[in-house]
């Protein structure tokens, strides 16, 4: 079998699994296999696709726990930040990036991953949220990295699972969307690009069902210890990938 056809398989099967379970996460999970067989412009693009496709499912089964006030004041700052990132993108070593953010995701995952109980974040917090959703909104146009910083707050607040959900799946799309026009926009999605996303979104969208399934069957105890999970491991990731990208 060609190896380049084995590596988008597992890029759409990893990816999407974890995006089904927690509702982020296909462009660290997926990115590891794409980036062996292609430039990291057309990886980037056909994770952003894949991550758009399998997040739908995800967002109309917690469709009703979707707070729209919630979301906006995440949202709304991040897409105002979505310029500044664009902007930095030109300036700023995406590689010290990547290991600044890896870092504090494998630090943090690391931290609350072994703890026996979690802190639970109660109240009105407006302004830290806003500006959470404004940082995750430069993060997201620098380096398609809009959820982590949320992910690591909604896993402390004392909320249910859906509702957790219902904020940052909604919030990553709507980032990832823009990302994607944009890509577009200038040009990426050439046929080689559009078959290679084709050969790998089926498996994608295989692996956010199962994901999904297993979310519906999560006690919502369960799930900030599956986010915090994935935090330390997409941390690692993360850095592992940086390591090596620099290596070669």
């Amino acid at each position: 079998m060609d190896m380049t056809l084995v590596f988008l398989l597992a890029a759409g099967l990893s990816g999407g699994f974890v995006n089904g379970l927690a509702g982020f996460g296909t462009a660290l999970f997926s990115l590891g296999w794409l980036l062996q067989v292609m430039p990291p412009q057309e990886a980037v693009a056909i994770a952003l696709v894949c991550s758009l496709a399998t997040g739908v499912p995800g967002v109309w089964q917690v469709r009703r726990s979707i707070d729209r006030r919630r979301l906006a004041l995440f949202t709304i700052p991040a897409l105002a930040g979505i310029p500044l990132g664009l902007i930095l993108l030109g300036l700023i070593d995406k590689r010290i990036l990547s290991v600044l953010v890896g870092g504090m995701l494998l630090l943090y995952g690391g931290y609350f991953a072994f703890r026996r109980t979690l802190p639970a974040i109660e109240g009105r917090w407006t302004l830290v949220e806003a500006g959470i959703g404004f940082v995750g909104g430069v993060l997201g146009a620098m380096a398609g990295l809009s959820g982590a910083l949320p992910s690591m707050w909604l896993a402390l607040r004392p909320w249910p699972k859906a509702v957790q959900r219902g904020i940052m799946q909604p919030f990553s799309m709507i980032i990832l969307m823009v990302a994607t026009l944009l890509l577009a926009f200038d040009g990426i999605f050439s046929p080689v690009v559009i078959r290679n996303l084709l050969l790998t979104l089926p498996t994608s969208l295989v692996g956010a069902v199962v994901g999904l399934w297993l979310f519906r069957r999560m006690p919502d105890s369960l799930y900030p210890r599956v986010l915090i999970g994935l935090m330390l491991v997409s941390g690692g990731a993360l850095l592992l990938r940086t390591i090596l990208s620099g290596a070669g």
